[in-house]
């Protein structure tokens, strides 16, 4: 996010830079229709008329998809943004960027075996900003690893699955020594918390959960799909509120016999530098009183260093483009995809 001291080219700058940085790779319409929201003085206005944290790129995107906008050029897009504005500005007040990527699992699931290995117990596991809570079922998914030569495959217990609802496979390209496991971890609690979590009951919530997915990423979209179908089978406990508020209560919640994880994935962008600093208080207590694992997946925003700090300084902040910062327990130990889509051990 910008700073909120942004301006007019405050705005367009945050725009530009999503469709030079974040978008292409992923998504040729977003990054054209970011470019073209950029050099659009009367949609910046517009846009500058909702409150800061309503200005992110993707949020009115999404609202677009959500309300029918089609991949186009630019300006049949810019055409829908006007005669739809009303309806936009709606979705964008009442709605956030809650993706729910469970690609993701894919690059947390190492350090989430290596725990339980570690601890030689199942896992009870806490999301922070949580929405539908569809990364909460790691053990649930089956993954494929590959570094090139050797394409490693894990699957959950089939006996485990529903005959309606097989599990997505979630492809991962991996560079370096990542302590890829041999199975899945147990888990054995899962819960999450999130201001406003989705129900995948809900059409409407779906709806917007498949309208946050890029437009030509039809393989995330039927991800999603197989993800929903798996946590409809057992939804996990999903409480709303403000994650300071909420975690030490929560994790109160957990079996004593589980190793507690606390984790997060483009979570802390959105959380102001005295909220972080009060969850790293609270994550620094339920190491103390519980045990408690913290994995933090972030981009540039990340909350590891005690000076308050948000770039690592080991790692060049260049490096990081596009790509999120995993951390265990407070320590850098991979670069990751933000997707999930790759995963550099460091």
């Amino acid at each position: 996010m910008p700073p909120a001291s942004a301006g007019r080219a405050g705005t367009a700058d945050w725009y530009r830079n999503f469709g030079t940085v974040d978008a292409p790779g992923s998504s040729p319409c977003y990054a054209e229709w970011s470019l073209g929201i950029a050099d659009d003085p009367e949609l910046i206005r517009r846009i500058e008329q909702w409150p800061h944290k309503k200005r992110q790129p993707l949020l009115i995107l999404a609202a677009a998809r959500f309300l029918g906008a089609e991949i186009s050029p630019f300006g049949e897009f810019r055409e829908f943004l006007l005669a739809r504005w009303n309806d936009v500005s709606r979705i964008v007040h009442s709605r956030a960027t809650q993706t729910n990527e469970a690609g993701r699992c894919a690059t947390l699931l190492p350090s989430l075996a290596r725990i339980a290995a570690a601890e030689g117990r199942p896992l009870a596991l806490i999301e922070v900003g949580a929405s539908a809570g569809l990364a909460l079922f790691p053990d649930k998914y089956a993954y494929e690893y590959d570094d090139g030569t050797t394409v490693t495959r894990l699957a959950p217990d089939p006996d485990a699955q529903s005959a309606a609802a097989g599990p997505p496979v979630l492809r991962c390209t991996v560079e370096g020594a990542v302590p890829l496991p041999t199975e899945l971890p147990a888990v054995v609690w899962r819960a999450g918390i999130d201001l406003n979590p989705l129900d995948i009951n809900d059409p409407d919530d779906v709806g917007w959960l498949e309208a946050l997915i890029w437009p030509e990423q039809d393989f995330r979209r039927e991800r999603l799909r197989q993800a929903i179908a798996i946590a409809q089978q057992d939804p996990p406990l999903l409480v709303a509120g403000d994650l300071n508020e909420r975690l030490v209560a929560l994790a109160a919640k957990a079996p004593s016999e589980a190793a507690l994880v606390v984790f997060h994935s483009a979570v802390m962008a959105y959380v102001g530098s005295s909220g972080r600093r009060a969850f790293r208080a609270k994550i620094g207590r339920l190491a103390a009183e519980r045990g408690c694992h913290w994995l933090s997946n972030e981009g540039h925003t990340v909350i590891a260093q005690a000076d308050g700090s948000v770039v690592v300084p080991e790692m060049d902040d260049a490096r990081l483009r596009g790509r999120f910062l995993l951390l265990q327990d407070g320590v850098p130990v991979a670069i990751a995809g933000p997707h999930g889509q790759t995963l550099e051990w460091l």
